[in-house]
C-alpha cells in the first residue's frame, strides 16, 4: 500500500503539470500539427543524447520496440487532437474533454490489459460523465466540434493508457518514452502533407512560441510522462485516469486565472469540478476494499532503481 500511495502521489504531481499543458497550447500560435511535433521532437532529442535509453533500445526485442512504436503513433494522434480541440474551442474544453477517458477504459482496458471487467469502473466512469456535461455546459456553437475532436481525444487516450499498462513492466520508462514520441514524430511527419495548414507543419517557431515549446516539451511532456510510467506499474490504468480527471481542474483554473476564461464559466461548471473530483477520490477508497494482491500490482521490482 505505501508504494501505491507514493504512485497515486507521483500521477497528482504529473496531472498538476499537465493542468499546463492546455494552456501553453492555447498561447502557442503554431497549428495543432506542428505544436505536437515540435514538442514531440524536443523530447525525443534530449533523450537520444542519454546512455541510459541506447542502452534500453539495445537490450530490447525488437517485437516489444514495434509494440511501443504502435503505442507510439496513438500518442502523437492523441496529442493532435487535444491541441485541435483547444485550437476549435478554448483550454477549458479541450481540457475538459479527457475526464470521458475513464468511460471509454472501462471498456478498453479489460480487453487489452487482459483483466476481469470491473462494472464499478464503469459506474465510476459514467459518474463522470454528468461532470464533464455540466463543466462544459453551454458551449457556443462555433466550439462544438472542439467538442467532437476533444472527444476523440479521450478514446485515444484510453487506448494508449491501456496499451502502456499491459507492456509497462517490460521498458526503462526514459527508453519507452524516446521509442514512443520518437515514431510520434515520424508518423506525424508523415501525415503532416495530408492535414490542414500543411505548410506550418515544418515552420520555425519564433521566439515567443519557442519559450513555450521548451517549457512544454521538458515541464509539461518529459518529467510528467516518464513519471506517469513508474507510477502505472503500482497503478491500473483506469485508477491512473480517474486523477487525470483533475487535469482538467487545474488546466481550467488556470484558464480563468491566466487567459481570462471566466466570462465562459457559470455555475454548473464549479457543479460539475465538484461531480469529477467525488470520483476521482470514491476510486482510491474503492481500491483499497478490494484484494490487496492483484495480478496487474506484480512485477515491479524495477520501479525503484527506475525511481532513482
Amino acid at each position: 500500500m505505501q508504494a501505491i500511495s507514493k504512485a497515486r502521489l507521483q500521477i497528482h504531481f504529473c496531472v498538476v503539470l499537465w493542468g499546463f499543458t492546455a494552456i501553453l497550447g492555447k498561447l502557442i500560435t503554431l497549428p495543432a500539427a506542428a505544436l505536437v511535433w515540435w514538442r514531440m521532437l524536443l523530447v525525443t532529442v534530449a533523450l537520444m543524447v542519454t546512455p541510459r535509453v541506447w542502452r534500453g533500445l539495445r537490450a530490447m526485442p525488437a517485437r516489444l520496440r514495434w509494440a511501443y512504436a504502435g503505442i507510439g503513433v496513438l500518442v502523437s494522434l492523441h496529442w493532435l487532437t487535444f491541441y485541435a480541440a483547444i485550437k476549435l474551442s478554448n483550454a477549458s474544453v479541450g481540457a475538459t474533454c479527457i475526464a470521458l477517458g475513464p468511460v471509454f477504459l472501462a471498456f478498453v482496458e479489460p480487453w487489452i490489459a487482459r483483466r476481469r471487467f470491473d462494472p464499478r469502473e464503469l459506474l465510476l466512469g459514467v459518474a463522470v460523465v454528468p461532470g464533464v456535461a455540466m463543466v462544459v455546459g453551454g458551449v457556443p456553437t462555433a466550439m462544438r466540434l472542439g467538442l467532437v475532436v476533444g472527444t476523440a481525444s479521450a478514446l485515444l487516450v484510453a487506448l494508449f493508457s491501456a496499451c502502456n499498462k499491459r507492456l509497462v513492466e517490460h521498458g526503462d520508462p526514459l527508453t519507452v518514452t524516446c521509442l514512443e514520441l520518437g515514431t510520434g514524430t515520424l508518423f506525424l511527419g508523415l501525415l503532416a502533407p495530408l492535414l490542414p495548414h500543411a505548410g506550418n507543419a515544418f515552420v520555425l517557431p519564433g521566439l515567443h512560441d519557442a519559450i513555450l515549446l521548451v517549457l512544454l516539451s521538458f515541464g509539461c511532456t518529459l518529467l510528467p510522462f516518464a513519471l506517469a510510467l513508474v507510477a502505472l506499474r503500482h497503478l491500473s490504468a483506469f485508477g491512473t485516469q480517474m486523477v487525470t480527471n483533475l487535469e482538467p481542474v487545474y488546466a481550467i483554473v488556470l484558464a480563468v486565472l491566466l487567459l481570462g476564461e471566466q466570462r465562459e464559466l457559470t455555475w454548473p461548471f464549479y457543479l460539475g469540478v465538484a461531480v469529477i473530483l467525488a470520483a476521482v477520490f470514491v476510486h482510491p477508497w474503492l481500491s483499497r476494499r478490494q484484494e490487496p494482491a492483484q495480478p496487474e500490482l506484480l512485477g515491479v521490482s524495477e520501479s525503484h532503481s527506475t525511481t532513482d
